[in-house]
């Protein structure tokens, strides 16, 4: 059973006005189709890979009050809670305590921090 429905459109690839034979139809030729379908798979696989780089982003940059409490009740602290007490990277710490700028103990290969001689800097 065929149609005889004449719809004018523009085709979603190309934008170029074609006459569709059905409702459905978006673009004008097989051809455009394949390249529409490439170009929505293209995208949603760029679009994901941004939210993944922005909630990677968001989950190293937010640090919660109660983190923070918890360090400032330590007394004994690691890198991280150190850098993160003193507002730097953990790197630039690392820097530091090679430097003798800042004196840490050694645990095993683990830098630990006292809180009370972080806070005279």
């Amino acid at each position: 059973m065929s149609s005889n429905i004449k719809i004018l459109k523009i085709c979603e690839y190309c934008r170029k006005d074609f006459i569709a034979k059905k409702t459905t139809s978006k673009t004008c030729s097989d051809d455009c189709a394949k390249r529409l379908y490439k170009m929505k798979i293209r995208n949603e696989k760029i679009n994901q890979a941004t939210l993944q780089t922005e909630i990677i982003k968001q989950a190293k940059a937010f640090i919660t009050v109660s983190d923070l409490q918890l360090i400032q009740a330590k007394d004994i602290l690691t890198l991280k809670e150190a850098a993160i007490l003193l507002n730097i990277s953990p790197l630039t710490l690392r820097r530091w305590v090679f430097a003798g700028k800042i004196q840490s103990t050694k645990t095993g290969k683990k830098h630990q921090f006292n809180r009370a001689s972080l806070q005279t800097l």
